[in-house]
């Protein structure tokens, strides 16, 4: 399903399904679904943004574009082309196009390895440059790219830099192999907050400079309207709306997104509570719509059958059969 943009999709999945085994008691498991027959395409050249609460799927999501967990169902097609059958070969193409800026900088990168060879070391790997004088050359314009002073902190280790830098150097890191696709899941969140928009601005300009197409992953609907072009809401592994992100926020269609927006707290006052968050729950999951149990406009036909994704107007799509109009 086209889901706006323009040009053709970088990355697209069509059906995706992925579940995980969860313990029912002794002897007693079940599947429960973290991603459930989701569809979704990332133009070329966008940054499309997938936000939900914790548990909705959106990390999951990321993992399964970066192969890092395999799917129990569906298609992942970059360029048109199938990464579910590729090759060894074609893998190993496949990863230096696709990469992924983690939550945790500390947590991703090498605690024994320094700057200059976190860097160098998808380099050696991908065999970029050839020999250690070029290597050299690249790692310290990638480290002047993300706004580091190579000969400061080149020798450095993570445990020896701020958060902000330990996550410039993930981002040079994932461009060393000049990838067409960066997913970057809650990049920020792990950081002070006067550190924030000096990473969301350095992704933009990247972005801007590279030719990149971002997926960027959070929970902070501020920070994708900042940052993203499109916004696609996930809960409990489906997705409930896509839509510009200026249209989203401005006038939600579906009711769970009209709660992630009425749940951001107001300047000057103390503002609503946050939606409680729900976890994958190994409990069999409602007949009809996922969020109909806390839906305060749900209807018998809510509760009965699922709604399909569907296009409401031009280039907006919501997952409800009574979406909202005002």
């Amino acid at each position: 399903m086209e889901q706006g943009g323009g040009g053709r999709p970088l990355v697209e999945v069509r059906n995706l399904s992925v579940g995980f085994s969860a313990s029912m008691g002794f002897f007693k498991k079940r599947t429960v679904s973290a991603i459930d027959d989701l569809s979704l395409a990332a133009w070329e050249g966008e940054s499309l943004g997938v936000v939900g609460e914790s548990g909705s799927g959106k990390t999951t999501l990321a993992r399964v574009l970066v192969k890092l967990l395999r799917p129990h169902s569906g298609e992942v097609l970059f360029k048109g082309e199938d990464v579910l059958t590729q090759t060894r070969k074609e893998e190993r193409v496949y990863r230096r196009k696709v990469q992924m800026v983690f939550q945790d900088p500390y947590e991703s990168l090498n605690p024994r390895s320094t700057v200059w060879d976190a860097v160098e070391e998808p380099l050696l790997i991908h065999h970029v440059a050839g020999d250690r004088h070029s290597r050299g050359e690249m790692v310290e314009r990638l480290v002047a790219m993300v706004g580091l002073d190579p000969g400061a902190v080149k020798h450095k280790y993570p445990h020896q830099l701020s958060g902000g830098e330990r996550q410039r150097v993930s981002i040079a890191r994932a461009l060393a192999v000049s990838p067409d696709l960066l997913i970057a899941d809650e990049p920020v969140s792990m950081l002070d907050v006067s550190m924030r928009i000096g990473i969301l601005d350095l992704m933009l300009e990247l972005k801007r400079k590279l030719g990149l197409t971002l997926i960027f992953i959070t929970h902070d609907l501020g920070v994708a309207r900042y940052f993203c072009d499109r916004i696609a809401v996930m809960y409990q592994g489906k997705l409930m709306e896509v839509a510009r992100t200026e249209e989203l926020l401005e006038r939600p269609l579906h009711p769970y997104t009209k709660l992630l927006l009425d749940s951001v707290p107001v300047p000057g006052g103390a503002g609503p509570a946050p939606p409680e968050a729900v976890d994958a729950d190994p409990r069999p999951a409602p007949a009809g719509c996922k969020f109909s149990p806390r839906c305060p406009y749900a209807r018998d036909r809510c509760r009965g059958s699922a709604p399909d994704l569907t296009e409401v107007s031009r280039s907006r799509y919501a997952a409800c059969y009574y979406p909202l109009t005002s």
